[in-house]
C-alpha cells in the first residue's frame, strides 16, 4: 500500500536514511474539523528522558498527559523540533548495516521455500487434535461428565488459538480474504473472541514492540507495570486514553508477581471485554479497511452464535453451581498460553531506542524465544520461537524451526543478541521484572510517607514557633 503514496525518492548520503521521529510519538495526529478538514490536533505531551541509562536512555519519548503543564507547548502543529529525534546512542551505519543484512536474510528464507504453507504435515496433526478435543467434550458432556468436557473444551480452545494467529498474520493460505473467513470462524463461532480486534491489536505490538506508550500487549495498568515509566501515567496512543497510576493501581502493582499467576487464570475474560469494545467501536467507523463491511457483520454474527451454543452449553449442567464451574474451568485451562505468550517480551527490554534503531535490532532487542523439545512444541503451538515470528510475522508457524537456524547465524554475524529461556527460567525472569516494579512502588510510598510526615513536622514545629512568640 505504501508505494501508492510514493511521489519521489530520497537521495541518500552514504546510503543512510536519517530518520525523523513520527508525528504519532510525540503525540501529535490528524483529524477531521468541523469543516471535514483534516487538521493536526495533539492528543498527548511527549515527556523526554532526563538521563542516560539502559532503562531509561536519552533518545526515549514517552507519551502523557498533554495537560502537563511543566510539558506545555505553543505551536498548534508539529514542528521540526518535534520530528527531530533526540540524541542516541546507536550508530546509524551499524543500524544501516542490519537493515540491509536483514533484507538478505529474507531473500535466504525465501529462496528456501520456508514461506511455503506445510498443510499436511503441519495442519494435519493440529485439526486432528482439535477434532479429537471436541470429540472427548461432546462425548463427556452426554454423559453428565462435565468437569471432563469442560477441561477438553479449554483445551480445544488453548490449540485453535494458534490456528488462528496464523491466519491473522495471513500466514497460512497467503490471501487475506480466505484467511479472514477462517479466523471468523475459528475465533468468533467457536472461541467468542473478535479476530478483528487481534489483528488490530497484534499488528500494532509487532510495529512498536515493548513500548510504553503505543504496545498494547505490555499495557495492562491497573494489573500489570513491568516497567518503572508506567508509575508516571502515560497515554496509551493504542488505548487513546491515559493509564492512571492511581490507588488501586499502586496496591495490586506492588504485589503484581504475587498475583501474576491469579490474573492469568482469568485473562480470556479480559479478551472479551477488549474484543467487545473494539467491534462496538467499529461499528460506527465509516473508514474500514478493505474486507471490513462483511468481516464485521460476520464477526457479529460467530459471537451471536458462539453465545448461542455454549449458553446452551451452560444451560444444560442442570444447575447455576454447575455452569459456573463449567464456565471457570473451560476459562481456566486455556489460561497457561497466557503466561506463554508474556514469556516473549515482559523480561526484555521496554527502552525506546529511537527512530534510528533498525527493524531487526529492535525485534531481537525486545523479543525471546522458549526453549522446549520438539516433542513437546505443540503445547506452545510452535510460537516459543518468538525471536523469528517478530522478525518474519507472516512466516507459516510450521516452518519457524527451520528458519530460526538461519535467524542465528544470521545474529552471530551482526553481532546481535538471540535471547532463550527455558519454560521455568523464563517465568523466574518475569517474576524478577514483575517483583523489581513492585518494590519500586514501595520505595516510592516509603519516601512519599517520610516527605509527608516531615510536612507535617515542619507544619507543627511551625505553628509551636508562632504560638510561643504569641505568649
Amino acid at each position: 500500500m505504501v508505494k501508492r503514496f510514493s511521489i519521489g525518492r530520497v537521495q541518500l548520503v552514504d546510503d543512510i536514511w536519517e530518520p525523523l521521529v513520527p508525528p504519532i510519538m510525540s503525540g501529535w495526529v490528524r483529524k477531521l474539523n468541523a469543516d471535514g478538514k483534516q487538521e493536526w490536533h495533539r492528543e498527548a505531551a511527549a515527556a523526554h528522558s532526563s538521563v542516560n541509562t539502559p532503562q531509561s536512555p536519552s533518545s526515549q519519548i514517552l507519551l502523557v498527559d498533554r495537560n502537563d503543564p511543566s510539558l506545555q507547548s505553543q505551536s498548534h502543529a508539529p514542528t521540526l523540533a518535534t520530528l527531530s529525534p533526540p540524541p542516541t546512542d546507536l550508530s546509524p551505519k551499524m543500524q544501516a548495516r542490519h537493515s540491509k543484512a536483514y533484507r538478505e536474510l529474507h531473500k535466504r528464507i525465501t529462496e528456501a521455500g520456508l514461506y511455503k504453507t506445510p498443510y499436511l504435515t503441519g495442519y494435519g496433526p493440529e485439526v486432528a487434535r482439535y477434532l479429537l478435543c471436541a470429540a472427548i467434550s461432546a462425548y463427556a458432556y452426554s454423559h453428565n461428565w462435565l468437569i471432563t468436557s469442560a477441561i477438553a473444551l479449554g483445551l480445544m480452545w488453548h490449540q485453535l488459538v494458534f490456528t488462528a494467529h496464523d491466519l491473522g498474520h495471513m500466514g497460512v493460505t497467503h490471501n487475506w480474504a480466505i484467511d479472514r473467513m477462517l479466523a471468523i470462524f475459528i475465533a468468533d463461532f467457536v472461541g467468542g473472541l473478535s479476530i478483528g480486534w487481534w489483528v488490530d491489536n497484534h499488528n500494532v505490538h509487532h510495529l512498536v514492540t515493548n513500548h510504553p506508550s503505543h504496545d498494547p500487549d505490555i499495557e495492562h495498568l491497573p494489573f500489570f507495570a513491568i516497567s518503572p515509566a508506567f508509575l508516571t501515567s502515560l497515554w496509551s496512543s493504542y488505548y487513546k486514553r491515559i493509564m492512571h497510576f492511581d490507588k488501586f493501581a499502586k496496591i495490586v502493582i506492588s504485589i503484581q508477581h504475587k498475583l501474576f499467576y491469579i490474573v492469568m487464570a482469568f485473562a480470556r475474560f479480559n479478551l472479551y471485554a477488549l474484543s467487545y469494545s473494539f467491534l462496538f467501536k467499529k461499528a460506527f467507523d465509516t473508514k474500514r479497511a478493505r474486507g471490513g463491511k462483511w468481516a464485521f457483520r460476520a464477526e457479529i454474527c460467530g459471537l451471536l452464535v458462539f453465545w448461542s451454543w455454549y449458553g446452551r452449553v451452560l444451560y444444560g449442567c442442570g444447575s447455576w453451581q454447575k455452569a459456573v464451574v463449567y464456565l471457570l474451568i473451560s476459562h481456566i485451562v486455556p489460561s497457561p498460553l497466557h503466561v506463554q505468550i508474556v514469556l516473549s517480551h515482559f523480561s526484555m527490554s521496554t527502552a525506546d531506542l529511537g527512530p534510528t534503531e533498525s527493524f531487526p535490532h529492535r525485534q531481537m532487542r525486545t523479543t525471546t524465544d522458549v526453549i522446549c523439545s520438539d516433542s513437546i512444541a505443540f503445547l506452545h503451538g510452535g510460537l516459543h520461537l518468538q525471536v523469528t515470528h517478530h522478525l518474519f510475522p507472516r512466516l507459516p508457524r510450521h516452518n519457524l524451526r527451520q528458519a530460526s537456524a538461519l535467524v542465528k547465524e544470521f545474529a552471530r554475524e551482526q553481532g546481535l543478541v538471540y535471547a532463550e529461556f527455558g519454560f521455568v527460567s523464563g517465568n523466574k525472569e518475569v517474576l524478577g521484572v514483575l517483583r523489581g516494579v513492585a518494590e519500586q512502588v514501595k520505595i516510592v510510598g516509603r519516601v512519599a510517607g517520610v516527605e509527608a510526615r516531615e510536612a507535617v513536622e515542619k507544619r507543627n514545629a511551625g505553628e509551636w514557633s508562632v504560638e510561643r512568640k504569641g505568649r
